[in-house]
């Protein structure tokens, strides 16, 4: 009644609730899905979120544990610009750390939500769910909100009206934090007291577009000084080049006007490794994924050799070695004088639209490019004796693998949607060549490791949006042995979505990379292992390939199949079976530790 008598009984009528609120936030900022696992303290937030009889509401999907459903999430703000996990209080949240740990270091706007107490019952009792020393003369229920906070996330605790007949404000405060989320790309934490989603919250009036929600357009000076000195730069250049970076990624209308340029002007491009899979790399000015000496792709010598003038577009402002060529001085463009740097300062990236909008207006006459061949990268790849052409007669492994896929890629019109877990099969995935994809990516892992174990979560993601969408894509996922165990509880989720998924599973029964011994804590398999009975359990269909003419046959049957369908390789852990990348890699820190014959050949690659 405290609404009513302040403002009248037609505006406390019409007042919505906390649940409802956050409903139509989530729905404003596109959340269609919500990965979580329930729990008591989410109970009331799940029966407020989810599909109502009238079809009111927002689906969500259960994970097989807490830190898949981070993962998802993750998955969800890479395809789909935003992402929302729901997790019951502390027992649910903190396990969610690792993923937004990811999230953090790769830039992605994820909303992790908890359920939490009552505000009611936060006093010196020590409730379940809480953690704190049993001699301890204070309860702690903040433990969830320091950990997200340490990782250096926004984080609160939603509070409902303090006095009776004063404003609720945890509606405005939950649209507030998802918005910071949206606009600063990167994830917040926040925690929703058990009974405070069904109480009357002030209504807000969303934005008519998420455009509206920043602050005007553009607020750095001197568009005008920045499009001028580029002009300038490309009237005196005769091989210019574009150098794509990661920050590019949720923001469509960045990447659309990047290219428009692009053709415009006939400037080809290359991307960071981590911006791999946002462009087509089959498109006449595409010239992959660059990094220094690690570069396996045909663009690799017209941009070392060729390229005069680099506008380097929304890439890290701080470095990071593995995408600088892992620091071996090696990486042309990082050294490369001539260069404009348009990192992006604004929110949204707005800064670079009003400097590319600008650009497409000039006068600039068409450069003169033509697509290098084939020969370069069959040159570089030589310079190691591997990653030859593959024949069908080929042992299948990680030094072809590459290439193998890449063969059936370009016989192929339908997009592969890659999906490497971290290891052997993420660094042999920068070889893979890869097509534009209807879902934005096409290529999806994390980069900088910032958590490993996501690759079945990820593909999860993409293979529901493939499904709800109908497009003629398929989900991918290359994995070892470690990942494959750490994760295989997912499959679960294949079988209810009714989802399809290629997963090519390189075994060879240890953690490799990085192994620096012979200790069992490497042996992350038994030879015992039966794949194709798990994959038989969730419905699968499955094969063990060890040639490179099975395994095109196979992964071609693969494609038209539905569910999961696995493809067994054995791996050898030896170096003549490794990826270029992993080759180059180990040559690289061997000499850094003075072995005489490594030196030796690292100069001769590099020099």
């Amino acid at each position: 009644m405290s609404y009513e008598m302040n403002f009248g009984k037609a505006y406390n009528e019409q007042l919505p609730t906390l649940g409802e609120t956050m409903s139509d936030v989530i729905r404003f900022f596109g959340g269609q899905y919500i990965y979580g696992v329930g729990g008591d303290f989410a109970a009331n937030l799940i029966a407020a979120l989810s599909v109502n009889e009238h079809g009111e509401g927002i689906q969500i999907n259960p994970s097989s544990n807490e830190m898949h459903a981070g993962f998802s999430a993750c998955a969800q703000a890479e395809v789909d610009g935003m992402g929302f996990c729901l997790t019951t209080y502390m027992v649910g949240s903190l396990p969610c750390t690792s993923a937004a740990a990811l999230a953090v270091t790769e830039g992605l706007p994820v909303v992790f939500i908890s359920g939490a107490p009552a505000e009611s019952e936060v006093n010196q009792v020590a409730i379940h769910h809480t953690i704190h020393p049993n001699a301890s003369w204070k309860a702690e229920y903040d433990n969830a909100l320091e950990a997200f906070s340490a990782l250096g996330m926004r984080v609160e605790r939603l509070q409902g009206q303090r006095v009776e007949g004063h404003p609720n404000l945890a509606g405005q405060r939950f649209y507030q934090i998802v918005s910071e989320a949206y606009k600063n790309k990167q994830p917040v934490f926040i925690e929703v007291p058990r009974d405070q989603v069904f109480a009357k919250t002030q209504p807000i009036k969303l934005p008519s577009t998420l455009d509206d929600i920043c602050c005007g357009s553009n607020i750095l000076a001197g568009t005008e000084l920045i499009v001028d000195n580029i002009l300038d730069k490309l009237a005196q250049a005769k091989a210019p080049m574009l150098y794509l970076g990661d920050r590019l990624k949720h923001n469509e209308k960045l990447k659309h006007l990047i290219i428009s340029f692009a053709d415009k002007f006939n400037i080809p491009y290359a991307t960071t490794w981590f911006a791999k899979g946002l462009f087509d790399e089959y498109a006449p000015l595409c010239l992959g994924a660059y990094n220094g000496i690690f570069t396996q792709t045909t663009g690799r010598e017209y941009i070392e050799q060729q390229v005069d003038y680099v506008i380097d577009i929304a890439t890290s402002i701080f470095p990071q070695d593995s995408n600088i060529a892992f620091g071996t001085g090696t990486h042309k463009i990082e050294r490369f004088d001539n260069k404009t740097l348009l990192k992006g300062g604004s929110l949204l990236e707005k800064d670079l639209i009003a400097i590319f909008e600008r650009l497409m207006e000039q006068n600039i006459s068409p450069f003169e490019f033509t697509a290098p061949s084939q020969r370069g990268l069959t040159a570089l790849s030589l310079q190691l004796e591997s990653n030859e052409l593959a024949r069908g007669d080929d042992d299948i492994d990680f030094n072809n693998l590459a290439q193998t896929l890449n063969d059936l890629q370009a016989q192929d019109a339908s997009t592969y949607v890659y999906l490497p877990e971290v290891g052997n099969s993420y660094f042999a995935s920068y070889s893979l060549k890869v097509r534009q994809s209807i879902l934005g990516r096409s290529w999806l892992t994390n980069p900088w490791y910032g958590a490993m174990g996501t690759a079945l979560p990820y593909a999860r993601v993409v293979a529901q949006r493939i499904k709800s969408q109908q497009i003629a894509e398929r989900a991918v996922v290359i994995i070892g042995d470690g990942g494959f165990h750490f994760q295989l509880n997912e499959l679960i989720h294949f079988l209810k979505d009714k989802s399809d998924v290629t997963i090519v599973y390189m075994r060879n029964n240890v953690f490799h990379l990085g192994k620096s011994g012979d200790g069992a804590i490497y042996h992350c398999n038994d030879s015992e292992f039966d794949v194709h009975s798990l994959v038989k359990a969730y419905q699968g269909d499955s094969k063990t390939c060890t040639s490179v003419g099975e395994f095109k046959a196979y992964f071609k049957a693969c494609s038209q199949q539905t569910g999961i369908s696995l493809i067994e390789v054995p791996a050898k852990p030896i170096e003549a079976r490794q990826s270029n990348e992993l080759k180059l890699l180990n040559l690289y820190i061997k000499s850094q530790n003075g072995q005489a014959e490594a030196v030796k050949a690292w100069q001769a690659l590099t020099q």
